[in-house]
């Protein structure tokens, strides 16, 4: 290591609440969201509280992991922080729906740069042969955060104002920003600097036009609206132009060499399909919940604690066992197994289907789950050299990232389209337009009779959706047999190992 052992923790204890922070605003508004429109009006952009932070965060963190990478990560830890507490804070005075949308899009800003840096800090103080514990418990935090950030919402809104889900952010943020300040000495190496703007243009143009559509299609605009078929046009025609600029470029923003490194390219392609499966599929898993056994959104929350206990397991123990054992690949393996096989079972749903039977299935998919996402992490940081830590890091992030978000979208579309089929088929003409699916209270108020055949329309429309998320499950366990077994490294500053058929990473400049 490049520090001491106990700088090494003291700066990991920051790194946590960093962490902490930014997967914690992605799930802590969604319980407050009828209370701010209460609040402040709006109703019509109350998506955009949502949207605004979710595109910030994906398109500024190729960035940040650019510029971790030209002028060192600390500097740039610090900026995304203060960017996000700025944010925060002022998202907690806004005034009108415009100024919180606005000051959303702003901590957003700065939560893309707090995931993809903080795992490349990591990748700079702690050597991969001693890593996997350490991500298996960044892993842990991802899943906490997952159950407490609607449960922590919710305690605001009830007790002291929609307003603190933002505030308090400050506090727990200033303390990491002095133990980083103080604590965390960052490599640093001397060298002249080309900034790829165009390339950075482009790819946040791209990535605008991918959230735009898929946050917004078929909820504030048609599947089929100009706004929604304009953006998927521009999406596609944007990724050929950033690939000719990324060839040409002196330090593209996202080296195309990396694609040409099997670890990379292998473990972005599991990322982006379990971020599609996972995101897409367990979004409905609450609504399941909530409409046929009656859940109120807070004991839905919480009835999701064994898939999250299964994440948190898993992550910490793959993390610990990889550090004594020295290997990775079996991990994402097994783990992806696991998730198909939890899907599986998720597809099986039925209105009458014991509770206990869900939450076993959840627990399965959480136990597979924890064995996937940061060792995918661990293995592309093991495989390129450190100076393109953070370009690779994003990377990795970027593809699971997009994959949840259009794995959001195809299920929506393919669950709303089952479920009119179902509806139809069940229900009489004049209750089939009554009821909304993701609004429990309207489907409580429907006559007995009429509500129980829209719960087993409910339920008959999650199958498609739970088995195709198997079935892209599956692709990824195929996948995962394709990465490669490079030996982690035992310093954080020695050139990787690269097996037969996998190509290193060379820096430019």
């Amino acid at each position: 290591m490049t520090e001491s052992p106990h700088r090494v923790r003291l700066i990991f204890g920051a790194l946590l609440l960093v962490l902490l922070l930014a997967s914690l605003d992605q799930t802590i508004v969604s319980t407050a969201l009828p209370t701010i429109v209460g609040d402040l009006g709006g109703l019509d952009h109350l998506s955009w509280v949502v949207t605004a932070y979710l595109l910030t965060a994906t398109v500024s963190g190729p960035l940040y992991g650019k510029l971790g990478d030209l002028y060192g990560r600390k500097l740039v830890l610090q900026a995304a922080i203060v960017i996000f507490l700025v944010g925060s804070a002022l998202c907690g005075l806004s005034q009108s729906m415009g100024q919180l949308i606005a000051f959303r899009a702003l901590q957003g800003l700065g939560a893309g740069g707090l995931i993809v840096v903080t795992l490349a800090v990591v990748g700079d103080i702690i050597p991969p042969r001693e890593r996997g514990r350490y991500q298996g418990y960044f892993g842990a935090v991802f899943g906490v955060s997952t159950i407490i950030g609607p449960l922590l919402g919710g305690f605001f809104v009830d007790n002291l104002s929609w307003r603190w889900i933002f505030y308090v952010n400050v506090p727990i943020g200033i303390v990491a920003l002095g133990v980083i300040a103080t604590a965390f000495r960052a490599p640093t190496e001397m060298r002249r600097h080309a900034m790829d703007y165009l390339g950075a243009a482009l790819l946040a143009a791209d990535l605008t036009a991918i959230v735009l559509f898929t946050s917004l299609g078929g909820t504030t605009w048609p599947w089929a609206s100009p706004q929604i078929l304009g953006l998927i046009v521009l999406s596609i025609v944007l990724l050929p132009a950033f690939i000719v600029v990324e060839r040409r470029a002196e330090e593209p923003i996202l080296p195309l060499s990396l694609f040409r490194n099997r670890t990379f390219a292998t473990t972005s392609a599991v990322g982006f399909i379990v971020g599609f499966a996972l995101f897409g599929a367990v979004t409905f898993l609450p609504l399941y919940l909530q409409i046929t056994k009656g859940s109120s959104p807070t004991r839905s929350g919480l009835e999701l604690t064994p898939l999250m206990a299964g994440v948190l397991i898993t992550s910490i123990v793959s993390g610990n066992a990889i550090t004594r054992w020295g290997r990775y690949r079996p991990f994402p393996i097994a783990g992806t197994a696991l998730m198909t096989v939890g899907l599986f079972l998720l597809s099986r749903l039925e209105v009458g289907t014991p509770t206990w039977e869900v939450l076993g299935a959840g627990v399965v998919l959480g136990l597979g789950l924890g064995m996937v996402m940061q060792v995918l992490v661990l293995a592309v940081q093991n495989s390129v050299d450190p100076r393109e830590m953070g370009v690779a890091t994003s990377g990795s992030t970027l593809f699971r990232q997009i994959g949840g978000s259009i794995g959001v979208s195809i299920f929506g579309a393919i669950f709303a389209n089952r479920l009119n089929v179902e509806v139809a088929a069940r229900l009489p003409a004049n209750v089939r337009a009554a009821p909304q699916a993701d609004d429990p209270s309207a489907i409580r108020a429907l006559p007995p009779a009429a509500r129980s055949l829209f719960e087993e329309a409910f339920a008959a429309a999650l199958h498609p959706v739970f088995l195709t998320a198997a079935g892209v499950s599956l692709v990824a366990f195929a996948l995962a047999w394709l990465i490669p077994a490079v030996p982690l490294r035992e310093s954080v500053t020695e050139v990787p190992e690269v097996p037969p058929g996998a190509e290193p990473v060379t820096p430019r400049g």
